[in-house]
């Protein structure tokens, strides 16, 4: 066989090789690297370029090789999960760099990071004073997690004593021009109900490069087209107005009238009218 066939060869059966052991290995493999994934990668990758540029070795020679750095991450991730002892000398410990509100001035002389270092992982969370983080702790991947003091956290709807709906994830429905049926199925949804919007939009589905429909069933386009504006979805701002217009309607209906009794009945249900647009308004803005 020449050379360059063999080596073309070699690269394609070895890179079908490496990606099915990335894949068992795991997707943790691939986003978050401890130490001895980290050495694991190297090696794995230092064993498929070697056995691909020299053919003088044994091809047969790199199968093995890669079976046994397939087999060992296998087996020390196995007993990492069995062993909180195993797992700390394998995968390393965290090591608190701000607790309190104060520097750990020891661990980060430890893990060999200087101040620079410390301010530039504060600013990629977009913290710029360390007066204003109460805790801080290097994960063994190397990423450093940031919790603010109480006073700099962003305010949530639980401190506003706020109890917003339920939202379910968005639902892609229409990707490249095409309807797809399970998250229309998934979103209590049908094709019919998919051409009804899209013909409210007049806009045909082939000229759609993604669609979705958000928990309130509202869908939102994007075209392939971008000089194209489409209109945002108005189903919600109608039905405030709807209801607006209601509660509107039900005083004048009351002030027309001389029946004190159904001016009662009138602005009863004009004021259980504002009162369920009060309970609704945020939400459908």
């Amino acid at each position: 066989m020449p050379g360059w066939l063999e080596i073309i060869v070699r690269s394609l059966s070895l890179l079908v090789v490496l990606f099915f052991i990335t894949k068992m290995l795991g997707k943790k493999q691939m986003s978050q690297l401890d130490i001895f994934q980290y050495i694991t990668g190297i090696v794995i990758g230092s064993i498929v370029a070697t056995h691909v540029t020299d053919l003088s070795t044994h091809f047969e020679y790199a199968l093995i090789a890669l079976l046994i750095w397939f087999l060992v991450p296998v087996g020390v991730e196995w007993l990492s999960l069995r062993s909180k002892r195993f797992r700390n000398f394998t995968q390393g410990k965290g090591s608190v760099f701000i607790q309190n509100g104060k520097i750990m001035e020891d661990n980060l002389k430890k893990e060999r990071f200087s101040t620079d270092d410390l301010l530039e992982q504060l600013r990629d969370k977009n913290v710029f004073k360390v007066s204003d983080v109460e805790f801080a702790v290097m994960e063994p991947t190397g990423r450093l997690n940031v919790l603010p003091k109480k006073e700099n956290q962003p305010v949530t709807n639980k401190d506003l004593g706020l109890k917003p709906a339920p939202e379910k994830e968005p639902q892609t429905v229409i990707m490249d021009g095409k309807a797809l049926l399970e998250p229309l199925t998934n979103a209590s949804l049908n094709t019919n109900w998919l051409e009804t919007e899209l013909d409210k939009m007049n806009v045909s589905i082939e000229n759609v490069f993604l669609g979705q429909v958000d928990s309130s069933g509202q869908l939102t386009i994007d075209l392939y087209d971008d000089m194209i504006s489409v209109p945002s979805p108005s189903e919600k701002p109608l039905l405030l107005a709807s209801m607006k217009k209601c509660q509107a309607d039900l005083e004048l209906f009351s002030i027309s009238t001389q029946n004190e009794q159904v001016k009662q009945m009138y602005e009863r249900n004009s004021k259980r009218m504002t009162k369920a647009i009060h309970m609704v308004e945020r939400y459908l803005q």
